[in-house]
């Protein structure tokens, strides 16, 4: 580790003087490249730096305990020796984390589809909760969201939802929302005041760039029709509405909620690039099925990632144990206590060398 950190702090050291150069300074795309190279390693040699400082204030420390000749002074020095120990820890925590492999993914924008699962109308409105949660979630990040493609349901639920989150890091945090989401209150629907259990899937899927995933015309076939309203009403003369197969897979997307084709069309290919690359990424290209369940599952309870159970107050993540009692909280946004655990989770498990 130490070797690479060393390596990073001279390379660091030689972009600043590249970027000093006139004939670097005159040429914009040169400049722009080498600062975005040299922003990115300053936080690692910064704690490089200051880890090296607490290291010679603690041989120095060390010095002075050594030589014993006074007694105050060694006392002083044993305390300074304390902290810069406790500190050079903290650091080399830190630097280690700072290494770690960062996924080419997480910076990327991200398409979420949320659906109702086990639970009827129920689990329609459950997902309704979910996408505000995001949505909230969203605008406490600086996030920008829009909705992509929607099927409400009859009570103001969604039995489907798919939209767009836009913002620095989007992917990075929001990955570890993919899975079955349960949740356990009395429905508007339940007259008996019994409580019900039901779930709702959730799928985060980085959103491609154009070089990231080629699709090639011929292996789609793109159809056109008329758009429907909620519940079938208001069908349009017009046709709106597009549907694109892509062929090799299968897959089949539909977007219907813009009034003009074209847009529609832009919608179906942009979710459709995003599925394909979660397939890529997950290496199950066999059919889309496998690689949808690897991600959401089939929605049913005992797979859930987490509960949210509303006459206890309560949200519990499985997957790392962690139970929180604020749930309308969590509810409007407040996700960042769950997101980091989960990080720390996922950054301890590499440490140790272990798949996150």
């Amino acid at each position: 580790m130490w070797e690479k950190l060393e390596e990073l702090e001279r390379r660091f050291e030689e972009l600043a003087q590249e970027m000093a150069r006139p004939e670097v300074v005159a040429d914009y795309e040169r400049l722009q490249a080498l600062a975005k190279e040299h922003a990115a390693l300053e936080r690692v040699v910064s704690l490089y730096r200051e880890y090296k400082r607490l290291q010679r204030a603690a041989r120095d420390a060390e010095a002075i305990i050594a030589d014993g000749s006074d007694p105050e002074l060694a006392t002083l020095a044993r305390d300074e020796l304390a902290q810069a120990q406790a500190e050079m820890e903290r650091l080399e925590r830190e630097l280690r984390l700072a290494l770690l492999p960062k996924s080419p993914l997480d910076e990327k924008d991200v398409i979420v589809e949320i659906r109702a699962a086990a639970g009827g109308e129920e689990a329609a409105l459950f997902a309704a909760d979910l996408f505000r949660m995001y949505s909230r979630y969203a605008e406490r990040q600086g996030w920008e969201t829009e909705v992509i493609s929607s099927s409400p349901s009859d009570l103001g639920g969604f039995k489907e939802i798919i939209f767009e989150v836009r913002g620095k890091g989007a992917y990075s945090r929001l990955k570890y929302e993919s899975g079955v989401h349960r949740v356990q209150r009395v429905p508007v629907t339940e007259a008996g005041g019994r409580i019900h259990t039901s779930t709702a899937t959730v799928a985060v899927l980085p959103e491609p760039d154009e070089v990231d995933l080629h699709i090639d015309e011929k292996d789609l076939r793109i159809e056109v029709f008329g758009a429907s309203g909620h519940g079938g009403q208001h069908i349009q003369k017009n046709a709106t509405a597009v549907r694109i197969t892509h062929i090799p897979t299968g897959l089949v997307v539909v977007c219907q909620d813009e009034r003009s084709q074209h847009r529609n069309r832009q919608r179906a290919m942009q979710i459709l690039r995003a599925r394909l690359l979660d397939m890529e990424q997950r290496k199950q290209q066999e059919q889309i099925e496998a690689a949808r369940r690897s991600q959401v599952g089939t929605g049913e309870r005992a797979e859930k990632i987490r509960t949210y159970n509303f006459p206890q107050d309560r949200v519990t993540d499985h997957r790392i144990g962690l139970t929180l009692y604020n749930l309308q909280a969590v509810l409007d946004g407040e996700l960042d206590p769950i997101i980091e655990a989960l990080l720390e989770h996922e950054q301890a498990q590499l440490l140790e060398g272990r798949p996150a």
